[in-house]
């Protein structure tokens, strides 16, 4: 009977054990919603985690310690987390492993590097300016933005920003072009005259948000023919059929690489600008000699266009966005 009552127990404590493994691995590379509360728990970290950090301290050149690359979950993320990876392993001996896709992107990233789970990830300035230091949008130009995030990401976090890609996400206003041609529009001022002959169709978040399309039509004096709500899936297969002519999106979505579509110039400025560049830990800099020099080689090669056009061909043409990644850094020159 004793021995019946210690087997039972074993399996047990076993039963329990692998659940507990079976989460942690569940959260590591999901991109469900519900990781939202990742990494903010009141957790200091696991086993793996101290573990991580007292190797590190023992390696001096990280050369037996991959290095930590998170990701939002967004097929631009993925392109530029693969990017990354590339050219570190291209240019030191170090390896990279990639968590692609985690719930809550910024929200969630942030504390994961914080604790030392992530090394660096890409960011967009007003992302870190407004989500992380909780600052008001457009309070500084952006020059001065990058200066201060560095400043403040490494009085606050030991962290810094190295290197801008290049392109800008950030809100933009697409027309059909065959109106664009039609009215002769190049600015989002020059659509003011004609907006009472245009439909504009966007999603019903944009639509009803006050700093979205309310301030969009205030700044601009935009009186449109007809305003319609559509998923934000569908809007530009709408403008494509002929059923808007007018939507919002963002300056690197997939479908603004398509020839019949123009994006407006936001001439009134009314859109705070969102450039990308990677956050990194810097005890990561000082752990991986080299490390800096490779995340720099990122800096100004991509303009929106070729992200966008990066992005087309993942959701589109359905390429893998590792090959995408290779083939486009292989044409800048920058990998063998």
């Amino acid at each position: 009977m004793k021995k019946k009552i210690i087997v039972l127990f074993m399996a047990a404590l076993l039963a329990f054990t692998g659940v507990g493994c079976a989460e942690g691995k569940g959260n590591a590379g999901s991109e469900n919603p519900g990781l939202e509360n990742a990494g903010n728990g009141e957790s200091g970290g696991s086993p793996e985690d101290s573990g991580r950090e007292e190797a590190r301290e023992g390696e001096g050149n990280g050369s037996g310690e991959a290095i930590q690359i998170a990701t939002k979950p967004m097929t631009e993320q993925y392109i530029l987390g693969e990017m990354l990876k590339l050219l570190i392993e291209e240019d030191t001996d170090y390896t990279v492993e990639i968590t692609k896709g985690i719930g809550g992107g910024t929200s969630n990233i942030q504390p994961a590097m914080e604790k030392g789970e992530f090394d660096l990830y890409p960011e967009y300035t007003s992302s870190g300016w407004v989500m992380v230091l909780g600052h008001d949008a457009g309070e500084v130009g952006d020059e001065e933005m990058l200066e201060k995030l560095k400043e403040e990401y490494e009085e606050q976090f030991d962290m810094t920003w190295v290197g801008l890609y290049g392109f800008n996400n950030t809100f933009a206003v697409a027309v059909r072009k065959q109106a664009a041609e039609e009215y002769n529009l190049k600015t989002t001022s020059d659509m003011a005259a004609v907006s009472d002959k245009l439909i504009f169709g966007g999603n019903p978040d944009y639509i009803e948000r006050e700093d979205g399309f309310p301030l969009l039509c205030e700044t601009y004096g935009l009186d449109f023919k007809e305003v319609r709500d559509i998923d934000i899936g569908l809007k530009y297969e709408a403008m494509e059929q002929g059923g808007i002519d007018v939507t919002n999106g963002f300056t690197t979505d997939a479908q603004l690489s398509r020839g019949d579509i123009t994006v407006l110039e936001d001439d009134k400025h009314l859109q705070v600008n969102y450039f990308c560049s990677t956050v990194v830990r810097k005890d990561a800099l000082e752990t991986y000699p080299g490390l800096e020099e490779a995340l720099m080689k990122m800096d100004g090669i991509l303009t929106d266009q070729e992200m966008a056009a990066l992005n087309y061909q993942v959701e589109v043409d359905g390429k893998d966005e590792a090959e995408v990644a290779e083939a486009f850094l292989k044409e800048k020159g920058l990998k063998k």
